[in-house]
Formats: structure tokens, C-alpha cells, sequence
């Protein structure tokens, strides 16, 4: 979808079924915006920054990051410290899609910034309509930080 003005989701998610049932959720819901799956957080602090893998891809940041917490290498709390901590990135929403209950997860994310934190339903209807809200709210409504 390069050079339309669609917004891109970033999917960071180290589960290839979790992975798979957002985007099909996605498509579900006839959102056709770029999404961008990496696979854990050092991935996805690479294509934030442009480097890597990611050093040529097209400028500009996501409308949106959904981040799993559970990932290796990098986990999402640290992703989510560094993006809320950084001047380039901290404007950029951020909802952790994670399956954790636990509440020192959902005090720490909110405590490092987080946009939202939705716990991924268990039923698929569920979860369709969980990404048709996330979706629609962040990729196509929401306005976002001016790019400066």
C-alpha cells in the first residue's frame, strides 16, 4: 500500500496464530490499512527506528502499534518504555493486545504510558469485534500527531 495516505498498523506479535487471527479479524472488518507483523521486540524497535531489516522502508510512523507483552529477545513493557521514552516515538499510540490479566502488567503498561490495554477475548466473534473498535478507532478515526 506504499504511497497511499492508509495509515500502517504495526502488529507486534511473536505468536503466528495470534498473529494470523488479528489480521484475518482485521480483514474481517474491511480494515485495509498496511499492517506490519514483527515477530519480537527488537523487530519492532528496528523498524521504528528504520534500520536493520527496516533501514529502506518508507518514512513515517504507524497509526498505531498493537503490542503483545509476552515477546522474546525484547519483551513489550521494554518496547513500550522505549517508545514512551523517546522524543521521535512517544507520540505514536500504543495499545498492548495481550492475553495477561495480571495486574502488575496492566499497572506497569499504563504506568510507562500505554494508549489502551485490551486483553485479547478468547472467541473469535469476540475478538472480531474487539480489532473492528481497535481498527476502526486508531487506524481510521483517531488523528494523529502532526508529522513534523
Amino acid at each position: 500500500m506504499a504511497g497511499t495516505d492508509l495509515r500502517r498498523i504495526l502488529l507486534a506479535e511473536d505468536s503466528v496464530n495470534d498473529a494470523e487471527l488479528t489480521l484475518t479479524a482485521l480483514r474481517a472488518n474491511r480494515l485495509v490499512n498496511e499492517v506490519i507483523v514483527v515477530r519480537d521486540g527488537a523487530e519492532a524497535l528496528d523498524y521504528l527506528h528504520c534500520r536493520g531489516a527496516y533501514a529502506d522502508r518508507e518514512a513515517g510512523h504507524p497509526a498505531v502499534m498493537l503490542l503483545d507483552l509476552k515477546m522474546p529477545k525484547i519483551d513489550g513493557l521494554e518496547v513500550l518504555r522505549h517508545v514512551k521514552t523517546d522524543p521521535e516515538l512517544r507520540t505514536i499510540p500504543v495499545v498492548v493486545l495481550t492475553s495477561s490479566r495480571e495486574e502488575q502488567d496492566l499497572v506497569h503498561s499504563y504506568n510507562l504510558g500505554v494508549n489502551a490495554y485490551v486483553v485479547k477475548p478468547v472467541d473469535f466473534h469476540a475478538f472480531v469485534d474487539a480489532m473492528s473498535l481497535l481498527g476502526g478507532f486508531w487506524a481510521v478515526l483517531n488523528e494523529p500527531f502532526p508529522a513534523r
